[in-house]
Order: structure tokens, then C-alpha cells, then sequence
């Protein structure tokens, strides 16, 4: 039932009507050339009351996997029924996206300034103008992130053990694994945790790269949340494959340094003993075998061969079956995979 009475839905100094969509670009402060910092939002303020949605990408400015999610997330139709108001913030830390970089200008981490200050540093001010200026607007949120540069995740979402709406959230999005894991102090995602908001953080990818099946995931997993908040209307699809769960994951890492050779991808599972990789050093026949010290599931790898002693090179999350985490992992890759078109071609816009 359409409310025509709905208010208006105010972000920043601008007024968007119920039925309209507009982008809102609200100054994060100056750089010394005196430049001025600027954050653009789109909101979509749909006719009928409902939930507010944040989707947020490229708080760190090198991970761009999520740019394109929104991308493609704003060009559907199905968002012209949206019951509720969506905001999508496609590049939160814009400084570091035009510098391809993961930090702000004075190399502080945007994502370990939260909640910030009006009165801190360039991150920690940002920081405090999101959270005030939209993060508190909304009822619900979505971080999109990658892997850092030169390592990339398996597509997974991560939600806190203690906040049920959180796991629902994760689990209707369907990526491959569930990480139930506390949110880090200083992270965006923290600073909702304490705002009583449920959020969702989606990894998939490697900094400054695009991956299709990351990217598919992402896309798939909002519209799966939105749906499931009652923000769009549910079609007809066939059961999906329930996501895997893991409460633990950590880090194998090199023992020596030298040059690697990896032999486990993303996806692979693994056995306690298992050969990992190998490091070598080119001036000796000195060779370390690296091994997987418990069974799990491959979910972060580290790409570049050269690593010094102490280096995270594979990021393995524990499961209770292997064998039933291969056949997952085969499954919802079968099942974005056929999805393409025209679900996820014509429509998300793959060209």
C-alpha cells in the first residue's frame, strides 16, 4: 500500500522526495592545496516505508571490487518497486581511490579511525562525519571489501556471533563461508555494532583488481538481504545452497623467508600435514616446506612469491566436513555461474 504522505528523506543538505533517486555529495573537509573532500551518495527514496539500507564500498581506497558492485547493484530495475531507502556509498574514501591507495593522506587506515572526532586527524574527522552524517541514518548496513594488495579472499561475509540480525543478514546472502568474528576496535563495522545496527562485511578479491565471481557474489548477496528485508519484492528461484560456517579461522605463515612456490588456491581444503607451498632461497639448495597445521578451507592467499619470515601467506578457515565444505563451495559457484544471464548479465549490467 503506497503512502503518499511519506516524508522526505534528508541526507546532508538535500531533500529526496518519496519515488526519486538522487546523489549527494557531503563535504569531508579540505586537503592543504584546499581542495575539498567530498563524499557522493546515491539514495533511492522508494514510495513505501520501509528499512534504510547502507551499502558502502572502498572505505579502504585500493579495494574496488565493491565500486563495481555498486555499479551494477544501481542500475537495476527492480530498484524503481524498492520499498524502503537505499543508500549506496560506491567510494567512501575518495582520496585513496584516486591514489589507488589504501590509505588517506597521511597514511592513517580510515577503517581504524572509528567513530573519529570533529577535533582529530584528517581519518578520524572523515571518520566522524560518516558515522554522524549517514551511517546513523541508516537501520541496517553492508561493507564491501577485498583481500590487501597482492592477497585475495574467497568470498565471505563476516557478522558478529552476538547479533542475530547480523546472521540472518549473512545468511541470506549466500556467499560461499560465514566467519562469525568480532568486529576489530576503530572499524566502521564496530562503530555500527555499538550503534545497535546490523551490519554485514562482505570480502571477496584482491585490492586494485576486478573478479567476476566476487563480484556476481556481491551483487546476488544484497539484492538476497534487501529481499529478505522486505525491500523488494521475493521472485520465484529454486532453494539456495546454505552457506558454510566457521567460528575460527587464522594464518599459516612462512617460517623462513625466500621465494615461495604455492600449491593450494582459493577453495581448497586442506589436512593437518598437508604441503601448502615451498620456500626456497636462490643461493643455496635450502628448501622449507610450509604446512597446513589443521583441516580447513582456503580463504585468503597471499599472491607474491618473495615473503619474509613471519609473512601471512594462507588464511584457513576451520570446518566441521571437508567434504561437505568442497561440495558447498561447488555448489553456489554452480549456481552463480548459471545464473548469469540474463539474471545477472543484461540486468547487473555485464557488458
Amino acid at each position: 500500500m503506497q503512502t503518499g504522505s511519506r516524508a522526505a528523506f534528508v541526507l546532508g543538505n538535500s531533500s529526496i522526495p518519496p519515488g526519486s533517486r538522487a546523489v549527494v555529495d557531503i563535504p569531508f573537509g579540505k586537503l592543504y592545496t584546499h581542495t575539498e573532500l567530498n563524499i557522493g551518495a546515491h539514495v533511492i527514496h522508494g514510495r513505501r516505508d520501509g528499512p534504510v539500507l547502507l551499502v558502502a564500498a572502498a572505505l579502504h581506497g585500493d579495494e574496488i571490487n565493491g565500486v563495481e558492485i555498486c555499479r551494477r547493484l544501481l542500475k537495476l530495475p527492480r530498484l524503481n518497486q524498492l520499498k524502503g531507502t537505499l543508500i549506496v556509498v560506491p567510494i567512501v574514501n575518495t582520496y585513496g581511490f584516486v591514489q589507488q591507495s589504501r590509505y588517506l593522506p597521511d597514511r592513517r587506515d580510515l577503517n581504524r579511525s572509528f567513530p573519529g572526532s570533529e577535533k582529530g586527524s584528517l581519518g578520524s574527522r572523515m571518520a566522524f562525519q560518516f558515522t554522524d552524517k549517514i551511517l546513523k541514518k541508516c537501520t541496517h548496513a553492508i561493507d564491501l571489501h577485498t583481500g590487501a594488495i597482492h592477497r585475495s579472499n574467497l568470498p565471505q561475509v563476516r557478522a558478529s556471533a552476538k547479533d542475530k540480525m547480523a546472521l540472518r543478514m549473512a545468511e541470506v546472502f549466500n556467499a560461499p563461508i560465514i566467519i562469525k568474528a568480532a568486529s576489530r576496535e576503530g572499524t566502521m563495522r564496530g562503530t555500527a555494532n555499538s550503534l545497535g545496527i546490523p551490519i554485514l562485511l562482505y570480502e571477496a578479491g584482491e585490492a586494485l583488481r576486478f573478479d567476476e565471481q566476487s563480484i556476481n557474489i556481491g551483487v546476488r548477496g544484497i539484492l538476497n538481504v534487501m529481499t529478505d528485508l522486505g525491500m523488494l519484492r521475493a521472485g520465484r528461484k529454486k532453494p539456495l545452497t546454505k552457506s558454510l560456517f566457521s567460528k575460527k579461522s587464522s594464518w599459516v605463515r612462512a617460517e623462513h623467508d625466500g621465494i615461495a612456490r604455492y600449491y593450494v588456491g582459493l577453495g581448497q581444503t586442506v589436512k593437518p600435514g598437508d604441503i601448502m607451498a615451498h620456500i626456497y632461497s636462490p643461493y643455496s639448495d635450502f628448501e622449507v616446506a610450509v604446512t597446513a597445521s589443521f583441516a580447513g578451507i582456503v580463504i585468503g592467499r597471499n599472491n607474491l612469491p618473495l615473503v619474509n619470515e613471519g609473512e601471512a601467506l594462507f588464511h584457513v578457515a576451520e570446518v566441521s566436513s571437508l567434504a561437505e565444505a568442497e561440495k558447498t563451495l561447488d555448489a553456489i559457484n554452480d549456481e552463480v555461474d548459471n545464473a548469469m544471464p540474463p539474471v545477472l548479465g543484461e540486468e547487473y549490467g555485464v557488458v
